[in-house]
């Protein structure tokens, strides 16, 4: 039953949206700008998160590396020394070391390719933005003050409609 409620606030929110933005033909744009501007920046912080596990996942693997070396060196020397029942449990744990450092290796090609991803998404987002065509300032700070105007109206109106659709207390 709030299901079909919710529904409908939402569509009857969304109605309002599509007829405010019929008749106030500059806020469809300012809308997607504003909307392609987020995209932007939830891409930006996910690049840099996405850089952050990688070089995390980096320091791991140099230190299975630096372990993976060590048991080497431990499963030589057991060997030159005759402890071949400790070289093989040597061995056995160097081999469970690179299995987990090729699981790393693997993580981290993931994460390259999604950082490709982003970046791809990133550089679209940049394209298009630089394709649209920039609006037309008008002579002498008009447009700057009709514009100011323009956006307060669509606030106001915004604030109204969010206001007339939102349940009334009880």
């Amino acid at each position: 039953m709030s299901s079909s409620w919710f529904e409908q606030l939402e569509s009857q929110l969304e109605q309002q949206l599509e007829a405010f933005l019929g008749s106030h033909p500059g806020q469809q744009d300012l809308l997607e700008r504003e909307e392609q501007q987020e995209r932007q920046r939830r891409l930006r912080l996910q690049r840099l998160q996405i850089q952050a596990q990688a070089e995390q996942l980096r320091q791991t693997l140099l230190q299975v590396a630096g372990e993976i070396t060590q048991w080497q060196q431990r499963v030589e020397r057991a060997r030159s020394a005759g402890a071949l029942e400790l070289a093989s449990r040597a061995e056995a744990h160097q081999g469970q070391l690179m299995g987990q450092g090729r699981d790393h290796w693997q993580q981290l090609g993931e994460l390259g390719k999604e950082f490709a991803r982003v970046e791809q998404e990133l550089q679209e987002l940049e394209q298009r933005q630089q394709a649209q065509p920039k609006p037309k300032p008008k002579p002498s700070g008009e447009g700057d003050l009709e514009q100011a105007w323009a956006h307060f109206e669509s606030r106001q109106e915004l604030e109204e409609l969010r206001r007339r659709s939102s349940p009334s207390s009880p």
